[in-house]
């Protein structure tokens, strides 16, 4: 009787997780494993492939637009992680004060959240339009005279890296007030009678224990960073020459638009590879400065 208890129980998990299994299997991990042999491919998807090594994963880091794609991702992140880092814990901390009116605060905070990137793209794009945009409007007030920002090679980057970060800020901010309400009043209280100042909290407590909340932020901007897309494919295609071209963008081109299956594969097995080689340096770079309270 208790072996058949243990195989039915056992059964009834298998019925339950069988949908899930079918699907994991046959939209990802199916998927996965034909990518990886089509790396190794030259395919067309016309005419038969053709096998060539190594080739395409050499091309990734010696082709030009995909070098450049690879070398903008990391320009981005340079300006986009420090500014979501330190903007989402200035607003965090403004959410956490005890206000009338902070629910509706932050609910309006995380509406660019839920926003289609669609939208936004569309709508930043025109703002942002070097002739007729508002925000060269706004800065003519000052006697500035805005550039032609999305078809500008200087500027492109930049402004897809603040749109971002106005889209993603809200994400982070309800992050890390989660973290910030987590943090007992006890070591505030301790920290008063001491005679530690508000700049001396929030170095010396708020900081340090919001530290798991910002690892946690820090590894998902990094992810997303390196998988950035939407924004790029429909404010500047890519361009003006390739200065704002990504490895999802250049996935994307050569897959379905130029027919380089291999290539494009390759490319994604490399994305695969930084992101996993990235993630885990990160994990262990946490332990020397994520202070977990205990």
């Amino acid at each position: 009787m208790v072996g058949q208890n243990k195989w039915m129980k056992r059964t009834a998990i298998l019925v339950f997780l069988l949908p899930s299994l079918i699907g994991l299997l046959l939209f990802q991990l199916i998927p996965m494993i034909t990518s990886g042999v089509i790396s190794f491919t030259d395919w067309n998807m016309l005419s038969p492939a053709k096998f060539v090594g190594f080739d395409n994963f050499v091309k990734v880091f010696t082709d030009e637009k995909s070098y450049t794609s690879l070398l903008n991702i990391f320009k981005f992140i340079i300006g986009y992680i420090p500014l979501v880092l330190v903007l989402g814990t200035f607003l965090a901390v403004l959410l956490n004060r005890k206000m009338r009116g902070m629910k509706f605060y932050r609910a309006m905070i995380f509406i660019p959240v839920i926003t289609s990137w669609i939208a936004v793209s569309i709508v930043w794009r025109w703002f942002l339009n070097g002739q007729s945009g508002l925000v060269n409007y706004f800065l003519s007030w000052f006697g500035i005279q805005g550039p032609i920002w999305l078809q500008d090679f200087h500027w492109a980057l930049p402004a897809v890296i603040a749109v971002t970060v106005w889209k993603d800020i809200g994400f982070v901010s309800i992050i890390l007030l989660a973290g910030l309400q987590e943090i007992s009043d006890d070591y505030y209280e301790a920290s008063q009678i001491d005679g530690a100042s508000s700049w001396t909290q929030f170095f010396k407590i708020t900081l340090p224990l919001l530290t798991p909340a910002m690892f946690f932020v820090l590894t998902i901007s990094m992810i997303n960073s390196f998988q950035l897309f939407d924004q790029v494919m429909i404010m500047t295609g890519g361009g003006p020459a390739g200065s704002t071209s990504t490895i999802v963008e250049q996935v994307y081109k050569n897959a379905f638009m130029n027919n380089k299956m291999g290539f494009a594969s390759a490319q994604s097995w490399v994305l695969f590879a930084i992101i996993f080689i990235v993630t885990v340096i990160q994990n262990q770079l946490q332990k020397r400065w994520v202070v977990y309270d205990k």
